[in-house]
């Protein structure tokens, strides 16, 4: 994953330690630009002032949390950019907390205490392998399916991926007499 120095973070975290935390494991990674927000209010006005192209936002904070934070962004009328890819970081990771912070539209969700591995393989995939945005009438966000499951045959089973919402595409290596001559 190459070139984290163009990307743009926003830490979103009302814990001062927490950030500094993740701050210096992005700058490992060789993010330059890491904006930090100490609650949903400042972040959300951060993202209207701020080209941000990731948000890494912790699950429990005071006023709104990160699952209303998620939510506004996604859902609002105002929102300066509903489709930021958004990991969830959080020490809070049962199932019901997990559900509720995709089903609000998170892109990765990354349990505390976070790993520098585990971040960057969030980060990773949110640049890597994107996932479409879904809007139906109860969710915006990007496709929860990750795989299809020929087993489940429940009552909003999907018959396979549309047109406009199919996985990225796997590049494909390139001719050996490309490699060759490169």
């Amino acid at each position: 994953m190459a070139g984290l120095e163009r990307v743009r973070f926003m830490v979103v975290d009302d814990n001062t330690h927490m950030i500094h935390i993740v701050k210096t494991i992005l700058r490992g990674f060789g993010a330059t630009h890491v904006f930090e927000a100490r609650d949903a209010g400042d972040a959300f006005q951060r993202l209207r002032n701020d080209a941000i192209d990731i948000v890494i936002v912790d699950f429990m904070m005071e006023v709104l949390d990160g699952v209303e934070f998620v939510h506004m962004v996604r859902n609002s009328s105002d929102s300066p950019n509903r489709y930021v890819p958004i990991i969830m970081l959080t020490a809070h990771s049962e199932r019901s907390r997990v559900m509720a912070a995709r089903d609000a539209g998170v892109n990765e969700f990354c349990a505390k205490p976070v790993t520098a591995l585990e971040l960057y393989r969030k980060v990773a995939a949110v640049i890597d392998k994107p996932r479409p945005f879904i809007k139906t009438a109860n969710y915006f966000g990007p496709d929860r399916r990750r795989r299809q499951d020929a087993k489940y045959q429940g009552p909003e089973r999907r018959e396979g991926w549309s047109e406009d919402h199919k996985p990225p595409a796997k590049e494909a290596a390139p001719p050996a007499e490309e490699k060759a001559a490169g």
